[in-house]
């Protein structure tokens, strides 16, 4: 984020005549190398976004939240670890979750936290892609189908084998899957203060500069606090990442083209903590768990299956629409004339 900034910021000076034509090489050269978050502050917040995940789904246990930060900072500090050796944008995420599902069956296997299920899923959540979905969803919306279904493809892989490697890393690590069961409720005050908090970490995954951190934080805490509100009055998850989605676009349309920022990463990272990951990992071990037990299998665990991979696809449509619609008609009113 820092990196478009600096690139669009260059090219307003060029269009305004501020920056001669011959500087510009150099300029964008500086912009492209400006590095990334650090390491510290992406293991920091990495635990932070994946504790705020943990108390989102409705974990209160300080014990529980420490392990599910820990085992998030130790993936981050393995991902930048890997980044020196291989630039396969698969590698990462694999390892990252297959070291989350790890500690999450040792900390099982010891006894020492019953939120097991989510030790493993919530370090997990912070590796989905996110902004490809969106990016490919819009794609689609503006009939770029080619294109679309090839970003649609690469975050399909990438959530694949972040899968593959959480039920692996558990598994391997001797834990035995089972799928979790509904999030109690949290109240709205804690529900906004993590969504803030997870906005802020997803700021930093994006290498997004402290001081555009703030904008995206708010935004993100009134679209919980809205989807709080509407799950509240009895609707459904889908509906609520609707109606928070709405809400963030809204607000972010005329955020990011003021600050010449891409709309995909400023509004996912409004929302983020509303991605199903839960429901994707929790559909991912019940498969699984079907396969182990086989032909003896319940009837219920199918059940489950089905509605937790129907919620996740739910909220991913629910989401999409909800960010793209507003802004489509946004920048048909700009482009209206006047």
């Amino acid at each position: 984020m820092g990196r478009v900034l600096a690139v669009t910021t260059v090219i307003d000076q060029i269009c305004d005549g501020a920056l001669p034509t011959a500087a510009a090489k150099s300029a964008l050269e500086s912009a492209g190398s400006l590095p990334p978050a650090s390491t510290p502050r992406f293991a920091l917040f990495a635990a932070v976004g994946a504790a705020s995940l943990g108390v989102i789904f409705g974990t209160f246990d300080a014990v529980s939240l420490l392990l599910i930060a820990a085992n998030a900072a130790i993936g981050a500090l393995v991902r930048r670890w890997l980044s020196g050796f291989s630039h396969n944008p698969l590698v990462q995420p694999l390892c990252a979750a297959l070291v989350a599902g790890a500690v999450a069956a040792v900390a099982g296997r010891l006894r020492v936290s019953d939120a097991t299920t989510l030790i493993a899923f919530c370090p997990c959540m912070v590796l989905v892609p996110g902004p490809h979905i969106l990016n490919g969803a819009i794609d689609l919306a503006r009939t770029r189908i080619a294109l679309g279904i090839t970003r649609l493809a690469y975050a399909g892989v990438i959530v694949s084998l972040i899968c593959a490697g959480g039920l692996f890393g558990f598994t391997a690590a001797g834990g035995t899957l089972a799928m979790a069961g509904s999030s109690p409720p949290v109240p709205l005050i804690v529900d906004v203060i993590a969504a803030g908090s997870a906005v802020a970490s997803f700021g930093t995954f994006f290498s997004m500069p402290w001081r555009l951190l703030p904008s995206p934080i708010a935004v993100g805490m009134l679209a919980h606090a809205a989807r709080w509100a509407a799950i509240s009055a009895g609707v459904g998850a889908p509906v609520g990442a609707l109606v928070a989605c709405l809400l963030a676009s809204v607000l972010t349309a005329p955020i990011v083209d003021r600050l010449h920022l891409p709309f995909a990463a400023v509004a996912f990272s409004a929302v983020v903590s509303l991605m199903p990951g839960f429901f994707l990992f929790n559909a991912a071990t019940g498969l699984v768990e079907l396969v182990s037990i086989g032909p003896a299998a319940p009837a219920a665990l199918l059940t489950s299956i089905a509605v937790s991979g129907t919620t996740a696809l739910s909220i991913i449509m629910a989401m999409a629409f909800g960010l793209i619609l507003p802004r489509l008609l946004y920048e048909r009113l700009l482009s209206a004339p006047a």
